[in-house]
């Protein structure tokens, strides 16, 4: 791995790391309730770069969040490295195979429903081992997770637009401010 290439996936894991630690602060009528703000980066990150890039955002945002909040490889640590994962990597896919029908919001919706099961289903095999409760909370979390896809597809819609204006106005090849 090249230089460059670390320096952009620290800084990109930076601007995750903020989001992350501005959205913990927001209230939440829920307490384990997250808006996914820094789900915007990996996006990004894909969008701009590629899928390894979003990948390493995507594990370096999770570890050290956890490790900052003091919660590395317990219960919610391991729900959100396993919903990061699961979403980023369907987001990959999907990205790579239907590169042309999906936008931003419809890249985000994937990795929404895709953390969201993931989380589910950790839910199910780690706490709960039953069926019922995580049926009843399940068509909660789905909607939630699709309301908070859209919003940040287009708040990533809206960011590409202006990292491509400020790349075809400075006709750099720095394509996000830090990297």
């Amino acid at each position: 791995m090249q230089l460059q290439d670390k320096r952009r996936i620290a800084v990109l894991s930076a601007y995750a790391l903020v989001l992350h630690g501005f959205e913990a602060v927001l209230p939440m009528p829920v307490p384990w309730l997250r808006l996914g703000l820094a789900n915007i980066i990996t996006l990004v990150a894909l969008l701009l770069y590629d899928f390894k890039t979003a990948m390493a955002v995507t594990l370096i945002r999770v570890t050290l969040a956890s490790m900052f909040t003091g919660t590395f490889l317990g219960p919610s640590f391991i729900m959100s490295l396993g919903g990061g994962i699961t979403s980023t990597a369907a987001v990959g896919v999907v990205h790579a195979v239907f590169r042309n029908l999906f936008g931003p919001v419809g890249l985000s919706l994937v990795g929404a429903l895709f953390h969201t099961l993931a989380q589910l289903f950790l839910a199910w095999l780690l706490f709960v081992q039953r069926a019922a409760p995580i049926l009843i909370i399940g068509p909660f979390i789905l909607l939630i997770g699709t309301v908070t896809g859209v919003v940040n597809g287009m708040i990533t819609g809206l960011l590409m637009r202006k990292l491509s204006a400020e790349e075809t106005d400075n006709s750099g090849s720095n394509r996000l401010p830090g990297t």
